[in-house]
């Protein structure tokens, strides 16, 4: 049964059909790749499942429930990671993070050293953002889903910057989550390891919203 689900969905962006007529569904401890070619919407059904976009046409349900009926609680159950990693240059790795979990709620010192240590991160904790490398930024944008858990992790491009070891660590981060009931969603152009994920390709989805369009001009 699906916990998280996407019904005929239409994306429209700048008056762009950017996709038309979308499904997907994830059940507890489900994984979701999003691939296609640049354009084809992966980065806006982001943000549509993370309540940042709304859909022209179509549905997105939480445990049988339209999402926008209470956008508070979907609010506090996703944890979104984007292109940006939005790291502040004049605090600490170890500011950084507690900044963002008191955003999110409360996080203990053992929750913070879990989050450095999911990412290898100690031996940076008091080094300020300013100076860490785009990997290691990166690696501390992705130290959050661990510091402060949520139930759905929509994570995009989340392998870009990182060498072997911090993939590794992600993938045994992901699938930690996965084994205690979490979902995630991922958008990516490289192979990720996560094992019996589900492909969304989303090109076809775009090309039947420019067809749309076409006819609609027509």
């Amino acid at each position: 049964m699906s916990v998280f689900e996407g019904r005929d969905l239409t994306c429209i962006r700048g008056e762009r059909p950017v996709f038309a007529g979308l499904d997907f569904g994830l059940a507890t401890g489900g994984a979701l790749l999003l691939v296609g070619p640049n354009g084809s919407g992966k980065s806006s059904l982001l943000r549509l499942m993370a309540g940042l976009l709304r859909p022209a046409l179509g549905q997105l349900m939480w445990a049988g429930a339209p999402m926008g009926e209470d956008p508070e609680a979907h609010r506090a159950r996703l944890r979104y990671v984007g292109h940006l990693d939005a790291v502040k240059p004049v605090l600490s790795v170890r500011e950084n993070l507690a900044f963002w979990a008191a955003l999110h709620g409360t996080a203990t010192p053992q929750d913070l050293a879990r989050g450095l240590a999911a990412f290898a991160l100690e031996d940076l904790a008091e080094v300020p953002g300013r100076v860490l490398s785009a990997g290691q930024r990166h690696r501390l944008a992705l130290a959050r889903l661990v510091a402060v858990p949520g139930h759905l992790w929509l994570l995009d491009e989340p392998t870009v910057g990182l060498d072997s070891a911090a993939q590794g660590r992600l993938a045994a981060a992901i699938a930690a989550h996965r084994a205690g009931g979490g979902l995630v969603v991922a958008a990516t152009h490289m192979p990720m390891d996560m094992p019996e994920a589900a492909t969304l390709e989303l090109g076809p989805f775009a090309r039947a919203a420019a067809e749309a369009r076409a006819e609609l001009a027509w």
